[in-house]
């Protein structure tokens, strides 16, 4: 099997579940989701994912479709039910429920849960990136991994047209994030990545760069800097759960980067270390 999908406790292949319109992610993009790369039987990264997951949904005030052990066992128990010889993206959400459209909560709705796994090969991190700029004009809620992703999209279609792989977000100059993915730089041998706070999503893979360079004895900085600095960069990142730390070799058409593979290179074999180690590949 390649794919399975979960709606609000029926499990069968993805194409034949169904969600009722009046499902408040439809019409307002009433809820959260998070996502997961599910490889060998196994979800990487899970339980920081579901704490993301918990958390956007206590900012959003959606009550839990389940507890959190009950989730993981479910997602785990789809991740158990694809090939283990592929890798795939485990994404699941939840809305504050079905109800008639009001801008108000809904009083009387359950909270609805969808998940699903589907293939997706993982980035090739040796493989450099092409970036745009693209200035930031999304709401001040970006730590929430909110439904409400049309300014993302609207942003990474430029990027598609310009023949580039993402976006660089930025406010006033300040650099933030990409569309889908963290961006971060390697500058004078020091790890600079945006501070957490309301422009940014609390990335994962930031994490756990984060807690790799400090394995790996590699300074870090976790404050603003601006699209003069990150385009000046020794190297600059991308970093997602299917793009773990893959180098940007552009940013609106100018070269930037290449300048500390070391550095870069160092930082990439820990993190596939840490992933083949966690999935037993």
């Amino acid at each position: 099997m390649t794919d399975i999908g979960y709606y609000d406790g029926q499990i069968g292949p993805i194409d034949t579940l169904k969600a009722p319109i009046t499902d408040r992610a439809l019409y307002f993009g009433d809820g959260v989701y998070d996502a997961a790369v599910c490889q060998n039987g196994r979800l990487f990264a899970l339980d920081e994912h579901l704490d993301r997951f918990y958390d956007s949904l206590r900012l959003l005030r959606i009550p839990a479709p389940m507890e959190k052990s009950r989730l993981s066992q479910l997602l785990c128990d789809l991740a158990g039910r694809v090939d283990p010889a592929h890798s795939y993206l485990c994404y699941w959400q939840a809305s504050r429920g079905a109800a008639p459209r009001s801008h108000a909560f809904p009083q009387n709705s359950a909270p609805k849960l969808m998940a699903f796994i589907q293939l997706m090969p993982l980035d090739d991190v040796k493989k450099p990136m092409r970036l745009i700029t693209v200035p930031d004009t999304r709401f001040l809620h970006c730590n929430i991994k909110t439904l409400n992703l049309i300014p993302n999209v609207m942003a990474y279609q430029q990027a598609v047209e310009h023949g580039c792989d993402e976006v660089v977000f930025h406010r006033y100059g300040r650099v933030t994030e990409g569309a889908h993915s963290g961006i971060a730089m390697f500058r004078g041998g020091v790890f600079c990545t945006p501070p957490l706070d309301a422009y940014i999503l609390p990335s994962i893979t930031r994490k756990h760069c984060l807690q790799l360079c400090e394995q790996l004895g590699i300074p870090t900085s976790q404050q603003p800097f601006t699209l003069e600095e990150l385009m000046t960069a020794d190297e600059v990142l991308v970093l997602s759960t299917g793009c773990m730390g893959a180098p940007v070799a552009s940013i609106d058409g100018c070269p930037v980067g290449g300048r500390a593979p070391q550095l870069l290179g160092q930082l990439q074999r820990a993190y596939w270390k840490k992933y083949t180690q966690q999935m037993q590949l």
